[in-house]
């Protein structure tokens, strides 16, 4: 904002009051002010501009009887300053000269034309070629959250509703919003408000019904049943909001946004944000996207097609149908060897999704065109690939690229094999496409030659053997004569200028030929002009058959790459079966085994009811740190999330029955952002997967427990062990450095034993080494190697040999005093050593206590009371 105190000043300058005008309609975004060839920011907005672009802060000037703080940015160059300032989240809105200088009798005028936020970019150099840019609209009612969301470069409009504050935090984690939208009203939860982008509008804006009206209205149509939105009110009034922003910034319709589709969550595998962050699908703490499952599996050749992909990735499907087809056209594929054909063909296929957007917002580049031209030039090639596959959705894709040789002959005519970067610098149409275009062409590009006769006539006309032809802007084209020939100039000379040392004149024949020549360069460029909008209208004409288009070869990219991936890294078609339960062979995890130069060792993984699958429902796994557990559990976690999106496997056998969620409990960290501990952590992730894991859900759980006190935490996992066992029955992997819990695995119970393993031996230098076999056994661990890998670590000797002592006076405690168990004294289990003994009033309380009766809150608050006895 401009200084108040310059504000109220009456004595400002006209260009000042321009800038104040467009800044009051416009207060909380940055002012991109044009001024020749540069934009120039004010005030306030200079000073944060200057911060966070690290450009000069300058003082010209005055106005209002103040100092004018400023800094600009060349107009050719503003591309890369709005990308830097959009990453970081604000908003611009450029203000353009739309009077002509020529011609405006004073201050010309200007005009915000359009406003450039996080959410709604469609430039190609603001835009992340690989991932969506989205903006999201949320409202909120008393039967839960609406949400609607567009990527205007890609043409996509969605909605969906949720029913709960945890839904709605799943969703905003898969869909990574650019900028989100959301009424200005207290009690919004901190995961919305502390999110980069976030921009609160009035409440009136997320009205259902006016937001009714107002689709209504955008769509032309009499109702909404098309969509399948009637019977969704707060999904309509996120999307009106969002509507409304859109039209608001971009200073024009829309043309390209033609549907709303609905995005239920009853047709994709459901994952919280826990799950996601936990499995690292396309990101890691590190920042190191290269080792994620995105990084390993991303063989997409176009941009389009791996935008898709990570679509995929993070919404797996439960719909098996699609999911059969998706493996049959990548089997396929694999078998004829048509991937290779189809992925070199896309090597020169561009980003068609977002250049049509910009077609229909009229924003295309010249080179936009040539890409689109190139890319329909393709697809004979590419149906001539699809037709000899026997694949159902292969064929179902040949199908949707259609028909499109009129745009491409067109295209090819029209425009010449390299156009220029900017439309306004013609150039862009080839000769003979147009002859009007061509015979204006033909007068300027011959007006050179023309010059060099007229100099040669006149010459010899005049007798003046220094006589020249020249041009400049100010006076344009003149015939210059040195002074001291100047006596000898022809009476029809007219004098145009007069120098130092040469007089300029003009003939009615070089001034017929300089309006010719003029107005043919000006009407060459207009010209091109119109047949540039003509061309963008007969594409537009055709943008539905061709996004539909542009969809189809982004998942033939996909389909490609999976059939690419599967071949370079040994993967296996998995089995989608209808029969609940989980059988993998020598699974592996994909990214580890990708990262890591020694061979992988696979294992395999039996969940189920039947006789074959072991009448298991959990495995609790024990070994040691660094032995493999997590890996273990997030490759089948891995494996089935890989099956559910139509991708390959790592193993040599998967078959998998139906599943409706994934939810994991991984490692430690606290969210000081929501005040909340590790341990505060780590039992909110427990407690979501408690209340929402069914019996078709795959469960990871990894030493929950630990962030306490051994006996709280070791109560804890004991009855969230057996509350996922008993009561939410769901396909659950528990590893645990609890030994006493390997006590659960009782006939009849569902839940087994096994362990990852290690070895100690000696080397030649009399060390002691732990080798790590990293295989999954049947049964517990004996032991957790707690000190070696200490030691490994690099502690100081002298702690790790007192911690030995330490350790043998615990066992022999152990020996004399046997530690309480959850279990039975007389079961063989190892047992944890204990560092303090209860009491007995404790132990006959812990006895009383039967868990698979408590719920998650009963178990703390039995935790409560052992702990007072002591």
């Amino acid at each position: 904002m401009p200084d108040k105190s310059a504000e109220k000043t009456p004595e400002h300058t006209p260009l000042m009051k321009q800038f104040f005008a467009a800044k009051a309609e416009h207060p909380d975004v940055l002012l991109f002010f044009r001024m020749g060839d540069f934009y120039e920011l004010f005030y306030d907005d200079a000073r944060k501009a200057a911060r966070l672009l690290d450009i000069t802060l300058t003082q010209r000037g005055s106005s209002g009887g103040a100092p004018i703080p400023m800094a600009g940015v060349p107009h050719h160059a503003s591309e890369g300053y709005l990308a830097r300032l959009v990453a970081l989240g604000e908003s611009v809105a450029i203000c353009e000269q739309i009077g002509d200088p020529a011609t405006s009798k004073g201050l010309v005028e200007r005009k915000v034309v359009r406003i450039v936020t996080p959410g709604t970019v469609t430039d190609e150099a603001l835009l992340n070629e690989r991932r969506d840019t989205l903006l999201l609209a949320v409202a909120r009612g008393k039967s839960g959250y609406g949400l609607a969301w567009a990527d205007l470069a890609g043409g996509r409009f969605l909605v969906n509703e949720v029913a709960s504050e945890d839904a709605l935090e799943a969703e905003l984690a898969r869909l990574e919003p650019a900028e989100t939208l959301v009424p200005d009203e207290d009690g919004w939860p901190s995961f919305v408000t502390g999110r980069t982008g976030m921009r609160r509008r009035a409440p009136w804006l997320f009205d259902a019904d006016s937001g009714r009206r107002q689709l209504l209205k955008f769509f032309n149509l009499h109702d909404l049943s098309g969509f399948g939105i009637d019977d969704r009110p707060q999904a309509i009034a996120a999307a009106a909001a969002l509507l409304a922003y859109v039209e608001e910034t971009q200073k024009q319709r829309l043309p390209h946004l033609t549907s709303i589709a609905v995005e239920s969550g009853d047709g994709a595998i459901a994952m919280n944000a826990a799950t996601r962050r936990h499995l690292e699908l396309d990101s890691r703490i590190d920042g190191d996207a290269r080792h994620t499952l995105l990084g390993v599996l991303d063989a997409s050749i176009t941009p389009m097609g791996g935008r898709l992909l990570r679509r995929w990735l993070h919404r797996p499907l439960r719909d098996r149908p699609t999911l059969r087809q998706r493996h049959q056209a990548v089997a396929t594929l694999i078998d004829t060897g048509a991937d290779t054909d189809l992925r070199e063909h896309f090597r020169a296929v561009g980003d068609l999704e977002r250049i049509l957007s910009r077609i229909a917002l009229r924003s295309a580049r010249p080179r936009d065109l040539s890409t689109l031209r190139d890319g329909l030039g393709l697809l004979p090639a590419v149906r001539a690939v699809l037709e000899r596959l026997d694949a159902p959705r292969l064929r179902a894709l040949s199908d949707e690229l259609g028909e499109h040789d009129a745009q491409a002959a067109l295209l090819k005519s029209a425009l010449v094999e390299q156009p220029p970067v900017l439309a306004r610098d013609g150039g862009i149409f080839a000769d003979g496409f147009d002859a009007e275009l061509d015979e204006l062409r033909t007068l300027s590009t011959t007006a050179d030659q023309f010059l060099v006769d007229l100099e040669v006539r006149e010459r010899e006309a005049s007798g003046i053997p220094t006589l020249k032809v020249g041009y400049n802007r100010v006076h344009g084209y003149y015939l210059e004569i040195s002074k001291a020939q100047a006596g000898k100039a022809p009476t029809h000379y007219t004098r145009r200028q007069t120098l130092a040392n040469a007089e300029r004149y003009i003939t009615e024949e070089l001034k017929a030929f300089e309006d010719k020549v003029l107005s043919a360069r000006e009407r060459s460029l207009a010209r091109e002009r119109l047949l540039y909008e003509q061309l963008l209208d007969e594409l537009n004409a055709r943008l539905e058959p061709l996004k539909r288009c542009a969809a189809a070869l982004a998942e033939l990219d996909v389909l490609a790459a999976f059939a690419e991936r599967a071949q370079a890294l040994d993967w296996s078609r998995p089995e989608l079966t209808d029969d609940a339960g989980l059988c993998i062979e020598r699974g592996r995890h994909p990214v580890v085994e990708a990262v890591r130069e020694e061979p992988f060792e696979p294992n395999d993984l039996r969940l189920g009811d039947t006789e074959e699958l072991g009448h298991r429902r959990m495995l609790v796994i024990t070994g040691p740190n660094m032995g493999g557990k997590s890996t273990y559990m997030r490759q089948n976690a891995l494996i089935v999330l890989l099956a559910h999106i139509g991708s390959f496997v790592p193993a040599s056998r998967a078959v998998i029955g139906p599943i409706d969620r994934i939810l994991t409990r991984i490692g430690a960290g606290d969210d000081l952002a929501r005040g909340q501990s590790t341990f505060m952590v780590e039992m909110s992730e427990t407690s979501y997967i408690l209340h929402h894991a069914t019996d078709a859900s795959l469960v990871l759980m990894d030493e929950i427990g630990r962030g306490t006190s051994t006996y709280d935490g070791l109560a804890l996992a004991d009855a969230c062990a057996r509350h996922l066992a008993g009561s939410n029955r769901s396909y659950t992997l528990f590893a645990t450095h609890y030994f006493e819990l390997t006590a659960l695995a009782q006939p009849g119970s569902g839940i087994a034993n096994v362990h990852l393993d290690a070895v100690e031996h000696r080397d030649q230098a009399g060390n002691e080494r732990l080798v790590f076999m990293h295989a999954v056994k049947d049964g517990p661990a004996d032991r957790s190697f707690g000190l070696q890998v200490a030691a490994l670590a690099g502690l100081p000797r002298s702690v790790v040999s007192q911690a030995r002592g330490r350790l043998a006076e615990l066992e022999q405690q152990g020996r004399d005093a046997p530690s309480p168990s959850f279990a039975a004294a007389a079961l063989d289990a190892p047992q944890q050593i204990g560092l303090f003994a209860p009491s007995s009033a404790a132990l006959d309380a812990l006895a009383a206590i039967d868990p698979d009766e408590l719920t998650p809150k009963q178990a703390l608050e039995a935790l409560y009371r052992l702990k007072a006895l002591g």
